[in-house]
């Protein structure tokens, strides 16, 4: 994980893998505002990735796999409730 500023001196955080490759030779990766919640944003996408592109990897994070899970469920029904939540915020 890196941790940048964007143009507005805010926090941004980006993750990467070393591994897979995307739209030609660039890295999969996840980039979120640091809004409210963007670094639990971020290391859900990775969460996710390991998960489905790396099963068994041997990585800490995974035991907050059932976590993020959780959170992407709120996100959906809440999106599901009030369509245009999801826009306004940064978490996603």
């Amino acid at each position: 994980m890196k941790i940048d500023l964007d143009a507005d001196k805010r926090f941004v955080y980006k993750i990467s893998c070393s591994e897979c490759v995307v739209r030609g030779s660039r890295n999969w990766s996840a980039y979120r505002p640091g809004g409210d919640n963007g670094f639990m944003a971020a290391m859900d996408r990775w969460i996710f990735h390991l998960n489905e592109k790396h099963p068994g990897a041997d990585a800490p994070c995974m035991a907050f796999l059932s976590a993020a899970q959780q959170r992407l469920q709120q996100r959906r029904e809440k999106q599901e409730a009030e369509p245009t939540a999801l826009s306004r915020e940064n978490d996603t």
